[in-house]
């Protein structure tokens, strides 16, 4: 069966064009208005989302997405009420989606069953952020993702035998670091990016997204010239965080994310 993101990056090669991956926290500032964010940011143009499940220990997430996901989980977001949130989704639009969580909520919801109920609600693709793919590939539990495809993260300190290894199990894209550190606002992009990417795709024809310090658009221009895409989550996370009493939050995420995504697609 295809795979909403193969086909979103067939299409964007057969255009010449590179990927805007918006990452925003699943229930924040609440469920309602985290849908607006979401089909707000599809018609803004971004090409694939990426949904942070809400946990309590965000080890590597900066003070942006930790706060973003303890609005969420204040405001009642849980692994089965993402699922909704997707299935609602769905509903009105075809975009994949990503989900970025850590072990810890896919285990206590039961392995196999959240990567099924993810893929049946209409999930993509899933990043476990601490789930290293050689340990998982130890445990016969963790070995069925239900078509869900399995995103790999590089970083740029990720020895060369690592990122051979981790560049040959990698579906859907890859997600390379620009710099190491968590997420948030620590400077930009490294300047050394676009020999990380040429690094990472020598092992592999799986595309890479960069993320990590994108928040304005010279530097998504600059970032998406030698990818395949980037991801840009901090910085749409706080204008959440800004506008998060407002009713019209979606409206101010989108005026915002309009000019990254035009970056991209004019790179």
């Amino acid at each position: 069966m295809s795979n909403r993101i193969d086909a979103t990056f067939e299409k964007l090669r057969s255009k010449g064009e590179k990927a805007f991956v918006a990452y925003v926290s699943a229930g924040d500032p609440d469920l309602e208005r985290s849908l607006q964010i979401m089909i707000a940011l599809a018609e803004a143009g971004a090409d694939i989302l990426e949904l942070g499940v809400p946990f309590s220990d965000p080890l590597a997430d900066g003070v942006v997405n930790q706060a973003a996901a303890a609005r969420a989980l204040a405001a009642g977001s849980n692994s089965s009420r993402v699922f909704e949130l997707i299935r609602r989704f769905r509903q009105s639009h075809d975009l994949p989606i990503v989900l970025f969580t850590y072990l810890n909520p896919v285990y206590t919801y039961g392995y196999s069953a959240y990567h099924e109920d993810a893929a049946q609600a209409g999930a993509d693709g899933i990043l476990l952020l601490d789930l290293p793919p050689d340990e998982a590939a130890q445990n016969c539990e963790m070995a069925d993702s239900a078509g869900l495809k399995q995103i790999r993260l590089i970083a740029p300190t990720t020895p060369p035998d690592r990122v051979e290894l981790l560049a040959s199990m990698a579906e859907g894209f890859i997600y390379a670091l620009s710099r190491t550190g968590v997420t948030g606002s620590h400077g930009g992009p490294s300047a050394q990016i676009g020999d990380h990417v040429a690094a990472i795709k020598q092992f592999t024809d799986v595309p890479v997204c960069v993320g990590f310090g994108i928040s304005t658009p010279d530097q998504a221009a600059l970032v998406s010239s030698v990818s395949d895409g980037i991801v840009v989550g901090s910085a749409i996370v706080k204008q959440v965080e800004l506008h998060c009493d407002a009713p019209d939050v979606a409206d101010k995420v989108r005026s915002f994310t309009e000019p990254l995504i035009a970056a991209v697609k004019e790179s």
